[in-house]
Order: structure tokens, then C-alpha cells, then sequence
């Protein structure tokens, strides 16, 4: 077995940060996040593997769940709450868990991430069964908040996947699916809101994405199932009826759409 090794934590690359201009500390930090999109593409293969298995679980009912702590549970917010706007699936389908409860999502939490079994026990509230997915996010890939979760969850034989930026971590030892993107040392040493959130926040996309559409959630390249929430979606979801369809008329596409309360239902109830 590997020793295990935070490169997340190893020094950077870059020194004497506070003696560069502003043109080469931006450009620096630009370098560095280049490389997060080839770190991604190296776990594609262990990317497909869990959503497939979120699929096959949620295409039967189930739910998919994210636990996590500082930036990585954050991050997990972000994803969670932007399903139902966007796909009109009901809020409790994916759920964000954060150690420390809402008040993380704003405020730092102290100590709040060690608790190793505070991440079951808020995962209890939510009923999480084997019906269901839960994926552990982890920068670090030690997090005992995130692990604890993973680790009770797989003795009730609920799926678990795990996203992580060291190799050989923690975090991976205790998911059915782990996930390993490593992007190497921060610019600013031990920072992993920068290129190791913005490797989980890829990945996130790309999973959250790929189960929707395996949902049936979207229609050729179109969100035909996003809420109506403001001015800017009922303009786009009016020229999506207008476009499949071949109406003419925005008024009447409009009085339509916001009728029925989605471009799918839009378009069922116009053909008919």
C-alpha cells in the first residue's frame, strides 16, 4: 500500500508571493488553474463508474446525498440547491450536507469537520437508506466528519462515492466509488479553495449534470424542466416553446408556457 501523502499541503511551487505585481500573481494563479481541467480528465473513468451508479439507484427512486465540511460542503451546496431551478426536480432529490449546519454555508465552524460521528447523525435527519447515493467530498481526503459518514453508510450497504485531491486518502478507503483529482500544490500553500474547490466544483457539475440528463431532465441540449424563478427564464423558456413548436406568437407563447409551468408540460399539452 501507498504511504499516504497530502500533496494538497506541500509547498507551493511559487514564492515570495508578496514581492510579485499584480499582472504576475494573476497570471501565476492562471497557470495553475490550467492544469485542473487536465486533472479532471484523468478521472473520467472514476467519475462514470459513480454516476452510473447514482443513476441506476435514482432512476429507482432513491436520492442522491453530498456530506462534506468547509469550501467542500459549500460546494456541495451550490450543486444541490441549483437542481431543482434548473431541472425542476424536488429539493429533497439532492441534498447537500455541511458540517456545522446551515450557518457553515456563511460562517467558518470551529472544530466543526473533526466530530467523526456528527456526519452520520446529521445524515439520520434525512431518513438516508440504501435506496439512496452519498458522495464525500474531502479536499483533503481526511476530513472525519466526511469519513465517519462514509463509513456508517457502508455498513447499512448504502452506495457511497467520494471526491477527494490527494491520492491513496482516507476518504477513499471508505467510498464504494471514490474519485481522486489531484492538482498538486496550491499557489498559495494549503489553500484548497482554489484549484481543488474548483476541480470539485467541475466535478460536481459533471456528475449532477450527467444524472439529470440520464433523468430524463433534459431534451436535446434544452433545461425543458427549469422553474420559471425569474424575467430571464420565462423569456428563454418562451422561446423554447416557440422554437418547438413553431408558434409564432411570443405573447401567446408566454401566456402558454407560464400556464402550464415548464417548457416540457408547454409543449406535451400544445401538441396534443
Amino acid at each position: 500500500m501507498n504511504e499516504f501523502v497530502r500533496v494538497t499541503e506541500q509547498p507551493s511551487f511559487y514564492h515570495h508571493l508578496e514581492k510579485m505585481s499584480v499582472l504576475e500573481l494573476l497570471t501565476h494563479i492562471n497557470q495553475e488553474d490550467q492544469t485542473v481541467p487536465h486533472a479532471v480528465a484523468r478521472a473520467i473513468p472514476q467519475i462514470e463508474a459513480l454516476v452510473q451508479a447514482i443513476s441506476d439507484k435514482m432512476l429507482m427512486g432513491g436520492r442522491l446525498f453530498y456530506v462534506g465540511a468547509g469550501t467542500s460542503g459549500r460546494l456541495a451546496v451550490v450543486d444541490a440547491s441549483e437542481c431543482p431551478p434548473t431541472y425542476g426536480v424536488p429539493p429533497g432529490l439532492v441534498v447537500a450536507i455541511i458540517a456545522g449546519g446551515d450557518k457553515a454555508i456563511t460562517t467558518a465552524i470551529e472544530f466543526a469537520e473533526d466530530d467523526r460521528e456528527q456526519g452520520w447523525k446529521d445524515m439520520e435527519t434525512h431518513a438516508v437508506s440504501g435506496k439512496d447515493v452519498v458522495i464525500g467530498i474531502a479536499a483533503s481526503g481526511t476530513t472525519p466528519y466526511v469519513i465517519g459518514a462514509l463509513e456508517e453508510c457502508r455498513k447499512r450497504e448504502i452506495v457511497t462515492g467520494s471526491i477527494a485531491c490527494n491520492p491513496n486518502s482516507p476518504v477513499s478507503a471508505a467510498a464504494d466509488y471514490p474519485i481522486e483529482v489531484i492538482v498538486g500544490p496550491e499557489f498559495v500553500t494549503g489553500s484548497t479553495r482554489m484549484k481543488s474547490g474548483t476541480a470539485q466544483k467541475l466535478v460536481l457539475n459533471m456528475i449532477s449534470t450527467t444524472v439529470m440528463i440520464q433523468l430524463g431532465r433534459v431534451e436535446d441540449n434544452k433545461m425543458v424542466n427549469m422553474k420559471l424563478t425569474n424575467e430571464k427564464l420565462i423569456d428563454r423558456g418562451t422561446k423554447m416553446v416557440m422554437e418547438r413548436t413553431g408558434m409564432k406568437d411570443y405573447r401567446k407563447a408566454k401566456e402558454i408556457l407560464l400556464r402550464f409551468g415548464s417548457v416540457k408540460k408547454a409543449v406535451e399539452n400544445l401538441s396534443r
